[in-house]
């Protein structure tokens, strides 16, 4: 999942991305109204991070822009600005942003409203998400630590989907084969302890969430 950062104060727009990669987001950033919109007209994010004070066009223009776009009417925006007037707020909203949220604020707030709002318009539906920035791809297949990416093959993503999807409960070794293989298909316990070593290689220190129940199987979980 994409995030364009719409900020033209750099600590800000840092700040921002730095969290939202460690919450599995990929980033991606604009200083101003013209370079967003140069942006949005070659690639279209999941969703917009949107200041409203921005040099050389406003962050109102650029709402409106996205929102009278074909590619780009859908996207979901969430504005971050230091304007907390209430008409400010009315005026963002009857424009088109998704939500508002003012500055200063809690990058945990922040991602949390990111979350919710890809959850409430549909986008993450293809896509699992942990707080510790484990992300999960399910229609690319593709898996990302803090935004980078993690190559796995497909029999082990099958399997850190499954333990990342059951939330925490211990899954069987047998179940696992089951989940990814299907009840008929004939491979041994000791192939997924194989194959869970391997994961948690490719995960780095975030290996250590796949926690081994000792004669029973494994579960994934972030302290």
């Amino acid at each position: 999942m994409t995030i364009l950062i719409v900020e033209d104060d750099s600590d800000i727009r840092a700040l921002m991305a730095f969290h939202l990669r460690n919450h599995g987001y990929t980033t991606e950033e604009a200083k101003d109204g013209e370079e967003a919109l140069e942006m949005l007209s070659s690639s279209v994010p999941d969703l917009v991070l949107l200041d409203l004070m921005l040099p050389k066009l406003s962050g109102l223009d650029v709402l409106s822009a996205i929102r009278s776009g074909s590619s780009t009417k859908r996207i979901p925006v969430i504005v971050a600005s230091a304007l907390t007037g209430e008409n400010d707020i009315i005026k963002a909203l009857e424009d088109g942003a998704d939500d508002y949220i003012t500055k200063p604020f809690s990058p945990k707030i922040l991602c949390a409203r990111v979350h919710s709002l890809l959850r409430r318009s549909g986008r993450e539906m293809d896509a699992v998400s942990t707080s510790g920035g484990l992300s999960i791809d399910k229609g690319t297949r593709e898996c990302f630590v803090s935004g980078e990416k993690i190559v796995l093959t497909a029999t082990e993503f099958d399997i850190l989907l499954s333990l990342v999807e059951a939330e925490g409960h211990v899954l069987r070794r047998g179940e696992i084969i089951e989940r990814i293989k299907g009840a008929e298909y004939h491979v041994t316990e000791r192939a997924i302890d194989v194959q869970i070593a391997s994961i948690r290689k490719k995960l780095g220190d975030m290996g250590k969430n796949i926690a081994t129940v000792w004669g029973i199987g494994y579960r994934y979980a972030e302290e």
